[in-house]
């Protein structure tokens, strides 16, 4: 069986999960720190946080910037749906802009574009997404971003190690924060880092930081600085025992184990040579679908790409879907927009609102993409693919 993503676990990742199970701490231990300070260099940012997942995650993000009920933010209808559900957990509203063709990115006029349809301060926000490893030019979306006064999520979870070339000729990697506000990532098993479940948030805002610390745990803080005095201790409001603490603000238990914390630390030592067989995969793919007259899209060879999916776009998709399984092949698609979700079409979005994202998503299906797919697999998968439509 090949499927579309696949975790690998070695000897060393599962060494290191085992000393944490031996250890005194199993959660809120050091091995927690020292995967957000090792992940906070991998991508170059100053601050980095360790939660459950990618949702809870963008849950935080959002919440840390303070999005309350009514508020309007701007995301891509092709993502998971937690890019989008993040903004409806806090009450706001989620206004979806249509994706470049090209690129399969949320495209930056498409969202000039509603926000010069209202009066400024009607947006609050943007959420960006770096779909399936492609990175979005946050240079421009930062200017178009403080024209309009909105803070930015930048949704990474698809492309650590990714990176664009910016307006100077730097290489600006994914999650480093130098245009947006806040960053998020997931180590769902098929991403580039595996924690079987975990999610990071990176920014370079120290206000943003302290906020997120709280929020991922209940509210809750320790630090002497932090205090309110609003509790009246025996011996002062000076004196603080070693057991006080302070429920500041409605947080949530949104925080990583220390083994799942541990196995990121294992995993991210072999990130960038994940990522080059990725890139790697990629270019074996272009060229095998190269002048395919079936294709009408593919992710292709992009400088910066983190390849957690390589797509193609092609007809009779179903078809395709259908004959790469019953060879024990299993591709996937990713996504139906999320615009056409019915608990989005609830509110108000209906067929024809995304033609872009509409028209790409009756065409998309990913192949097999991960750092242990043998030249021979992938070599199955491109002759499955070339025969399908040679001999339909």
């Amino acid at each position: 069986m090949i499927p579309y993503g696949r975790q690998n676990i070695t000897e060393e990742d599962i060494k290191a999960v085992t000393d944490v199970l031996k250890s005194d701490y199993l959660t809120q231990g050091p091995n927690i720190q020292q995967f957000e300070i090792a992940f906070a260099e991998y991508v170059g940012s100053k601050y980095a946080v360790a939660v459950a997942n990618g949702t809870a995650a963008l849950h935080l993000c959002a919440l840390a910037l303070g999005v309350s009920p009514g508020d309007k933010v701007i995301t891509t209808p092709i993502t998971f749906a937690a890019s989008a559900n993040c903004i409806r957990y806090c009450g706001g509203e989620v206004v979806f802009a249509d994706i470049d063709p090209s690129t399969y990115l949320i495209d930056i006029q498409s969202v000039r574009k509603l926000l010069e349809s209202v009066p400024k301060g009607t947006y609050k926000g943007i959420v960006p997404v770096d779909f399936a490893g492609n990175t979005v030019n946050l240079e421009d979306f930062k200017k178009l971003a403080d024209e309009y006064g909105l803070w930015m999520i930048e949704d990474a979870c698809h492309a650590p190690g990714g990176f664009f070339t910016d307006s100077a000729g730097n290489e600006q990697l994914c999650g480093n924060s130098n245009f947006a506000d806040l960053a998020i990532f997931s180590f769902h098993p098929v991403k580039h880092i595996a924690c079987g479940e975990g999610g990071m948030i990176t920014t370079n805002d120290a206000e943003l930081y302290q906020k997120l610390l709280a929020l991922r745990t209940h509210g809750i803080v320790k630090s002497n600085d932090l205090y309110v005095n609003s509790i009246e201790l025996a011996g002062g409001a000076e004196q603080y025992p070693g057991w006080y603490m302070e429920m500041q603000t409605l947080g949530y238990n949104y925080r990583l184990t220390d083994f799942q914390a541990a196995l990121g630390v294992s995993q991210l030592k072999r990130a960038d040579a994940g990522l080059e067989k990725r890139r790697a995969i990629a270019a074996a793919y272009q060229a095998g679908f190269s002048d395919k007259a079936f294709i009408h899209g593919q992710s292709g060879v992009v400088t910066g790409h983190a390849y957690h999916l390589y797509i193609i776009e092609v007809e009779d998709r179903l078809g395709l879907y259908n004959h790469l399984r019953s060879k024990d092949i299993f591709a996937q698609i990713h996504y139906i927009p999320c615009h056409l979700m019915p608990y989005y079409q609830n509110l108000g979005w209906k067929v024809g609102d995304m033609p872009h994202a509409e028209a790409y998503y009756r065409g998309c299906i990913s192949l097999p993409m991960y750092p242990t797919l043998t030249a021979e697999e992938q070599s199955l998968v491109i002759d499955a693919v070339n025969s399908y439509y040679h001999h339909g």
